[in-house]
């Protein structure tokens, strides 16, 4: 009984060091999106203010958790009356929810379940995850590599704003594109 008790401390212990919190580095993530526009064309946009923390495993190289926000304020498609459009009640409404939320539910081989929150609706989403691996940067923190990426029906959220075309279509898609890239930085 006493081997069993230290055998399952050594396992509960050896996991334990292997896996780290990160802290998402910014200045070297990307939180973007792209959506179609007149049915011809893509407009891609991303949010400048995000932030985030995940746990990764370095031993079995599996995320195990990951926790995002947004804030929707930091939109930037590039024009600033369209960004301004964005952030106002037809689109994500800032005013009365001012951030967007990501939590990892799970991760099954390579597709990364969780809840995305965009103006205080919740609903499941499925992306794919891409683990890029860890490496070192020249002042000795580790860090960790993943891209997100998937698609989402904007309407299933409440961003429900178009104009129909006289030729048939719409003005804006309802598919968005969603990619993230994200580095994090190993909590000290």
């Amino acid at each position: 009984m006493k081997f069993l008790k230290l055998a399952l401390v050594s396992v509960v212990t050896s996991s334990a060091l292997f896996a780290g919190t990160y802290d998402v580095d910014a200045s070297h993530s990307n939180v973007g999106f792209k959506v179609k526009h007149l049915m011809i064309s893509n407009v891609s946009g991303k949010f400048d203010d995000f932030s985030g923390k995940f746990e990764y495993d370095e031993k079995t190289k599996k995320l195990k958790s990951l926790e995002g926000k947004v804030n929707v304020s930091s939109i930037n498609t590039e024009d600033e009356k369209r960004d301004a459009h964005l952030k106002a009640a037809d689109f994500f409404d800032e005013a009365n929810h001012p951030t967007l939320t990501f939590k990892l539910d799970k991760v099954e081989k390579d597709v990364a379940y969780g809840k995305l929150t965009i103006r205080g609706i919740t609903k499941d989403v499925k992306l794919d995850l891409e683990n890029n691996g860890t490496a070192v940067d020249p002042w000795g923190n580790k860090r960790v590599g993943l891209a997100l990426s998937g698609k989402i029906n904007r309407t299933d959220f409440g961003l429900n704003w178009n104009k129909a075309l006289e030729t048939g279509g719409v003005l804006v898609d309802e598919t968005v594109k969603i990619n993230v890239e994200v580095e994090g930085i190993l909590a000290k």
